[in-house]
């Protein structure tokens, strides 16, 4: 399929798209290289077809999404990756996406942030039974992380419902508490509450990305200049961000870091947080509020090894939080005596009557003594 990367309404290079694989085979011609995405070209500044496969491909379901391939039999699909085409690779994350040859589309009517979508790809991913008219036109096709997940909207504003994994389910829960540790830390980031389909918990947040911006994922930034053995890994994302013109970085880092060492997050790696860009003028705005804290608070571990702290996987600069928290350069950025009432803060979302049926009161506060103790730990640090 021939076809144009779009950028918005701008054409930004045309290309070959092969259905059946979802792989782009060919690059006729660039019309707009400062349109293309970030980091898909090569030394000399030409658009590179690798780079831009692992680009357009990580747009797709990854393989290990719980459920995936229960939902690809009801579509009658045999890889994600054939999905991105189907939905012209549109996103509720940015705003790129593929024109079909003379199909005459415009990104006013195609877009997702202004337009309805489709259920069907949603409701196949939680395991809901194939309609006789199916529809591809769906952000879900575009959705990375391996939890189930789905878009929808409410309220004419798009929303994000995420579930969380066995025995505890806890994640939601803890989107929540993060929220509201943030809320009180005065830290950017994307708020969330609790609902249930079908009896089960998922976190619920609101998409903040506007029809102008997009999200850039940290994943993209580090690849605009190749790193060198002697920088760490923090210094060259900071190096990265400030060759790009991206503000206040630092000071971000700082926060985030402080955060997770806080609830002990075990999954912010490079597409966990990123920058935010106006895709029209392409001006930085800055770094995107903090998303997606679920994995933390010994979300999957039993109540010894929430209280040995010992376990903890850490990312992205760091083996250990321990280690991550020394790339702190002020700790004075918070104030966390704001923090005072956290027991009873996280106290009241885990013993919700939803959360009730898989975490009990010993869990509870065995995950309240651990964050205390951190808390501590970080108070120390402060002059």
């Amino acid at each position: 399929m021939k076809c144009e990367l779009m950028h918005r309404q701008i054409s930004a290079a045309e290309i070959e798209i092969d259905s059946d694989s979802g792989f782009i085979t060919k690059i006729y011609s660039v019309s707009a290289p400062e349109h293309l995405p970030l980091a898909v070209t090569d030394k000399g500044g030409k658009l590179d077809r690798s780079a831009l496969n692992r680009w357009w491909l990580e747009r797709s379901i990854p393989a290990t999404r719980s459920g995936l391939r229960d939902a690809l039999n009801l579509m009658d699909i045999d890889d994600s990756k054939q999905l991105l085409a189907r939905c012209y690779g549109l996103s509720l994350s940015d705003q790129y996406w593929v024109k079909p040859e003379s199909s005459g589309l415009s990104w006013k009517t195609i877009n997702f942030f202004e337009n309805p979508f489709s259920e069907d790809i949603g409701d196949a991913l939680f395991g809901k039974k194939k309609h006789d008219v199916f529809s591809y036109n769906s952000p879900d096709s575009t959705s990375d992380g391996n939890l189930k997940k789905r878009w929808k909207i409410i309220n004419g504003k798009r929303f994000l419902l995420k579930g969380g994994t066995d025995p505890f389910r806890q994640q939601p829960f803890n989107e929540v508490v993060a929220s509201e540790i943030m809320d009180r830390l005065e830290i950017p980031h994307v708020p969330y509450t609790v609902t249930q389909i079908d009896g089960q918990p998922y976190s619920l947040c609101e998409d903040f990305i506007a029809p102008e911006t997009e999200l850039v994922p940290a994943a993209r930034i580090i690849q605009v200049k190749k790193k060198r053995n002697e920088v760490s890994a923090w210094q060259h994302f900071v190096d990265c961000c400030e060759m790009l013109g991206i503000p206040n970085v630092v000071s971000f880092l700082d926060q985030m870091v402080m955060l997770d060492f806080i609830i002990a997050n075990e999954d912010r790696h490079y597409n966990n947080f990123g920058a935010v860009r106006n895709a029209i003028t392409l001006e930085w705005i800055g770094m995107a509020p903090i998303f997606d804290c679920g994995s933390s608070l010994g979300y999957n571990k039993v109540e010894r090894r929430i209280a040995a702290g010992t376990d903890i996987i850490c990312k992205p600069f760091k083996q250990s939080h321990e280690e991550q928290l020394e790339l702190v350069t002020d700790f004075n950025r918070l104030n966390f005596d704001r923090l005072s009432d956290v027991r009873e803060m996280i106290s009241g979302i885990l013993s919700t009557e939803l959360a009730a049926e898989t975490i009990d009161e010993k869990r509870i506060k065995t995950i309240v003594d651990a964050v205390e103790k951190r808390i501590e730990i970080v108070k120390m640090r402060q002059r």
